[in-house]
């Protein structure tokens, strides 16, 4: 990486996690839906851990993907959650540039729905559960106390790249909706500070795929931030969809 380029970006796999166990706990049909752009690795990441963290709780639990095929296709987006409503599903979870519209149509068919992006609560009174945030505030906070101190890419003040999820504050849920129970509400609490504190990894082995393939092998696990996760191309054990 040339010395004047920098990045950062958030990681929202372990928040996906624990959307997903408060989905787990608040579906009565144990069927969750999901509604994302393209099979591209940062949505079946989220997908996955999504799944993940449903399964720690229910690993019964089904989910079925429909890919849209682009970042922001409202009708296809709307027929999509109406579609997966009519089969039974009652958990609506999302990644496409706008939640707005699967949110609103997952409401009127009197679904639960878990967010993403930023918090979607005030779409939903009834249904919503909670959402996985972006906290930009705080890493442009720190680039900003850095550039005041005096520090640069060129002197090395700067990281060139600023990369985290849950324990640096890069993300968080939403605020939790009616539907969400109490019990799943202290689970977020505990749950979060074991992913913080390291004592519990989203992307612990043995980890299958949908075709019974095992993509993370028992005694491996895998940091949000680790490269091989880069590599995810195929959906996980219980999730009904394709890549391609």
């Amino acid at each position: 990486m040339p010395n004047n380029v920098g990045s950062y970006f958030a990681l929202i796999d372990e928040g996906q996690y624990l959307a997903g166990r408060v989905a787990a706990q608040t579906s009565k049909t144990g069927k969750i839906g999901f509604v994302g752009a393209k099979p591209i690795n940062p949505v079946l990441r989220n997908i996955n851990s999504f799944m993940l963290g449903a399964r720690s709780v229910k690993p019964d639990i089904k989910m079925q993907v429909i890919f849209t095929g682009d970042w922001s296709l409202p009708v296809k987006e709307a027929e999509a959650t109406n579609s997966l409503a009519d089969q039974g599903f009652d958990v609506i979870a999302v990644h496409v540039d706008s939640p707005k519209v699967v949110i609103e149509t997952a409401e009127k068919r009197g679904l639960f729905s878990s967010g993403f992006h930023s918090d979607q609560s005030a779409l939903a009174p009834k249904g919503y559960l909670t959402a996985t945030m972006y906290n930009w505030g705080t890493i442009q906070k720190k680039y900003v106390e850095l550039l005041q101190a005096g520090k640069t890419l060129m002197n090395g003040g700067i990281p060139h790249q600023v990369i985290g999820g849950l324990a640096e504050d890069y993300i968080s849920l939403a605020p939790f909706g009616p539907a969400v129970p109490e019990a799943a509400k202290k689970d977020v609490d505990t749950t979060s500070a074991k992913i913080k504190d390291g004592s519990l990894v989203v992307y612990q082995g043995a980890i299958e795929d949908n075709a019974g393939k095992v993509r993370i092998p028992a005694g491996t696990s895998y940091k949000v931030t680790a490269d091989e996760l880069t590599q995810i191309d195929w959906l996980a054990k219980g999730v009904s969809g394709k890549t391609s």
